[in-house]
């Protein structure tokens, strides 16, 4: 089995790009593998982290605002095409993923004019622009929310959910709190703003460590990269009380097993995990992405009492109230895990997997 996979850009479409990776090897320990993502992005350097070889296109997306850059983009997008259809024609792959972001539709284009089969995966309730453009040249589409059909062909869609580390969910309370060095008789408040960290959620929680420290929670803060230099130096005369900064959080499931309650940005990966892992959770959409779809993604738990919600634009002055409350109310934690476990689709790489070899010739599936 030969398979290219493309796209990239955040950790919310590199980490379901790699779950899908390590799924086909399981099923296929033989299958060539080539991950294919946009040349200064990070999946140039997680990829092989992750044991893959990925090569890189120089594509850029559309600026939002007006841009001169805008005028170069149709020149970059067929130069990034020809790239692609090379790529291919060497490779010769039996199909083609596409996770969303800039690498996925030069590769997508190239594939899907050759006649070789493709899928795309698309994590948010609100499609992302190169999967919607795509998606009458694929015969698959594999989604994580109901009533996609207001964006993709109806006979193309199959509800699968997000591919996540499925064991995310495996971290034990035992390990995790000596682990992080934690007190098994005080609350755990857990703040995570992406793979790149998230500025609103760095600057309220800073704010609030005397609060935090007054209630006696303790905290596990990512801070992501940039903001670490000035959250460890924030943080440091709190640290006897357990009030961590972290750069970034290799055991998630450890983490994520240690936390009563957690703070999240609200992308398409950590709400499918945070449904995984039965958290109650506060989200806090990012304001900063295409269509506000990490609203949309919020929006599609608190409707179903499956987590709350604060605007990025009132974390200020809101976020650790509620923080504070709902660490405090024991009942609102179990009624919120409940809900927001029944939405958990922990079979989700599977099913895309399981779509992904329908689209195979016979001699490859067998």
């Amino acid at each position: 089995m030969k398979l290219i996979i493309s796209g990239g850009g955040t950790g919310g479409h590199i980490f379901p790009a790699v779950a899908i990776a390590n799924e086909v090897r399981r099923r296929h320990p033989d299958a060539e593998i080539l991950f294919v993502g946009a040349n200064g992005r990070m999946e140039m350097t997680r990829v092989p982290e992750a044991g893959y070889e990925i090569v890189g296109l120089d594509i850029t997306g559309l600026q939002r605002s007006l841009s001169p850059q805008n005028l170069l983009f149709p020149i970059r997008l067929m130069r990034a095409v020809r790239k692609a259809g090379k790529l291919i024609d060497m490779f010769k792959p039996d199909a083609v993923v596409g996770v969303g972001g800039y690498a996925s539709a030069p590769v997508l284009l190239a594939a899907t004019s050759r006649g070789i089969p493709a899928l795309i995966q698309e994590q948010n309730s609100y499609a992302g622009l190169v999967n919607k453009l795509l998606a009458r040249r694929v015969q698959r589409i594999c989604v994580a929310y109901e009533g996609m059909e207001e964006f993709f062909p109806a006979d193309r869609l199959v509800l699968t959910g997000n591919p996540v580390r499925t064991e995310i969910a495996d971290g034990q309370r035992a390990e995790a709190l000596p682990f992080f060095g934690l007190d098994p008789a005080r609350p755990v408040l857990l703040v995570i703003g992406g793979s790149l960290g998230a500025r609103t959620l760095n600057q309220a929680t800073a704010a609030a460590l005397p609060r935090l420290q007054e209630a006696g929670v303790q905290l596990l803060w990512q801070t992501g990269k940039a903001y670490y230099p000035q959250a460890q130096e924030q943080a440091a005369p709190f640290a006897a009380r357990n009030l961590q900064a972290l750069e970034f959080v290799r055991r998630m499931d450890l983490a994520y097993a240690a936390a009563d309650v957690v703070v999240s940005r609200a992308g398409a990966l950590s709400v499918s995990e945070l449904c995984l892992t039965g958290k109650p959770s506060i989200l806090v959409p990012s304001p900063n992405v295409a269509e506000d779809h990490q609203t949309k993604n919020a929006l599609a738990l608190t409707r179903q009492d499956a987590a709350l919600l604060v605007r990025d634009a009132d974390a200020a002055a809101t976020l650790y109230d509620q923080a504070l409350a709902l660490l405090q109310d024991p009942a609102r934690q179990r009624q919120l895990a409940a809900n927001i476990r029944a939405l958990a689709r922990p079979r989700a790489t599977a099913t895309i997997v399981d779509e992904l070899e329908k689209l195979l010739p016979a001699t490859v599936r067998s």
